[in-house]
């Protein structure tokens, strides 16, 4: 079984909100991945962004800089 370890969660209330993050990330060369909301967050869409807490500022500063509204930030181990 896999360790659990500390990850930084961003939700959405959108899937279109939630793409949009993949995609500027992607073109940024942010660190992270899309993940299902675990089941421990509830969020407005079933996407979620999975990164490392150390990442939280940039991760959250292109995000408001690109207009893509996140309604949660989370620390969970997953």
């Amino acid at each position: 079984m896999r360790e659990k370890t500390l990850k930084l969660i961003l939700t959405f209330h959108t899937t279109t909100a939630a793409m949009a993050m993949e995609s500027l990330c992607r073109d940024l060369s942010l660190p992270g991945r899309m993940i299902p909301v675990p089941r421990e967050i509830s969020a407005g869409c079933g996407m979620a962004w999975c990164a490392q807490p150390e990442d939280r500022d940039a991760l959250c500063d292109a995000a408001g800089t690109a207009g893509i509204r996140i309604s949660g930030v989370f620390e969970i181990m997953l």
